[in-house]
């Protein structure tokens, strides 16, 4: 769901993984110079400054976006400078805000957190459920029911993502 409250939007998506504990999906979002790794639309994700897990870790995220014709002569090299101003290995989460773009964000900053989802009897676990919550100043060109939709449909391919590389193991 998500809302606009004083001009601003506030989103919240999240998904439910039903094998892989929080304890094991937390080191994906943990390494956060490697969401390439989990978004097909990424295509670079590196550090740009700052210290890995630390807040003050600056990362820098490129994506292609080719034309609506699909045409590769039309290829625009969209980025993102991404802070993490926030992390806790204990709670698992983190809060991170956009520093500067191409996209058309002026304000934004994000909160994902893992949680455990415990069985009916609370001794044991049985998955986890993924949150991604928004805050950000609404987005030229873009409506907030596609951005919200946006933010949902990459949580649910990230956790499918997330979901498979914990298996596979």
């Amino acid at each position: 769901m998500a809302e606009e409250a004083q001009g601003k939007w506030e989103g919240k998506a999240t998904v439910e993984l039903k094998g892989p504990t929080a304890d094991q999906v937390w080191p994906f979002f943990e390494d956060f110079c490697n969401l390439q790794k989990w978004l097909p639309l990424v295509d670079s994700c590196h550090r740009v400054e700052g210290e890995f897990g630390q807040p003050g870790l600056v990362r820098l995220c490129k994506f292609s976006k080719v034309s609506s014709d699909g045409s590769q002569e039309e290829t625009e090299i969209k980025w993102a400078k991404e802070k993490l101003i926030m992390i806790d290995p204990n709670e698992r989460c983190l809060s991170y805000e956009i520093l500067e773009n191409n996209v058309g964000f002026k304000s934004y900053v994000a909160t994902i957190k893992v949680l455990p989802i415990n069985d009916g009897d609370g001794e044991g676990r049985r998955g986890c459920e993924i949150e991604w919550s928004f805050i950000t100043d609404p987005i030229e060109g873009w409506p907030l029911e596609d951005f919200n939709s946006y933010i949902n449909s990459s949580l649910q391919f990230m956790g499918q993502e997330m979901e498979q590389a914990v298996l596979s193991r």
